[in-house]
C-alpha cells in the first residue's frame, strides 16, 4: 500500500505515519487483550459474582426508582427480599448509615448496609475485598446511576463508612 516511491510527498509521509501508528498500537492491543483472557474478561477486583447472592433492600413503597434498582439486581441473578417500610430513616440507622451518605433505598449484603443507587461494580469489589467497614454509598440519587434515568456523564464517587467517618471507596 505504501511501498510505491512515485507518490507525493504527502502520501508517502501519510503511510509513514499510518505505520508508526500501527507499530505502537499493535504491541498494546496485545496486552490489553492478553490481560482480558488472564483475567477472565473481569476486571481484577470483581471476583466475587452476584448471581446467586442473598439481599434485603429496605424502601418507601412509594419509591419507583428503588423497584428499578431492585429489578437490575434480579436480572444480575441477585435474590432480594424486599421490606417496604414507611419510615427508612430508622432502618439506616440501626444500619450503621451516617445521614450525609443517605439516599432512597437501603441494601444489606454480605454483612455490609449498601445506601442508593450503587454501581453494582462496586459492590462486586467489597464483597471481594471485604474491608472492615460498616459499608458503602452513593449518596443522593445521581442521574444515570443504576435504577435512575438519564445519562452518566462521570464515574461515580462511592464512599465507605464506619465508626470512623466517611471516605472515598472508589468510581465507579
Amino acid at each position: 500500500m505504501c511501498e510505491g516511491e512515485d507518490r507525493p510527498a504527502t502520501r508517502k509521509a501519510r503511510c509513514t505515519h499510518v505505520k508508526r501508528w500501527l507499530l505502537t498500537l499493535t504491541p498494546l492491543l496485545t496486552l490489553a487483550v492478553t490481560a482480558t483472557a488472564l483475567l477472565g474478561g473481569r476486571p481484577a477486583h470483581a471476583a466475587v459474582p452476584l448471581a446467586g447472592l442473598q439481599v434485603t433492600v429496605t424502601k418507601s413503597p412509594w419509591c419507583g426508582c428503588c423497584g428499578d434498582y431492585i429489578e437490575i439486581l434480579r436480572e444480575r441473578g441477585v435474590d432480594v427480599t424486599v421490606i417496604d417500610i414507611e419510615d427508612t430513616a430508622s432502618a439506616k440507622l440501626a444500619l450503621g448509615v451516617p445521614p450525609t451518605t443517605w439516599s432512597c433505598h437501603t441494601t444489606e449484603v454480605g454483612g455490609y448496609a449498601v445506601e442508593g443507587h450503587v454501581p453494582l461494580e462496586a459492590i462486586e469489589r467489597l464483597l471481594s475485598e471485604r474491608p472492615d467497614i460498616t459499608g458503602i454509598s452513593l449518596p443522593g440519587m445521581p442521574t444515570g446511576s443504576p435504577g435512575m434515568n438519564g445519562v452518566k456523564s462521570a464515574p461515580f464517587g462511592v464512599v465507605a463508612f464506619d465508626a470512623d467517618g466517611v471516605r472515598h471507596f472508589g468510581n465507579f
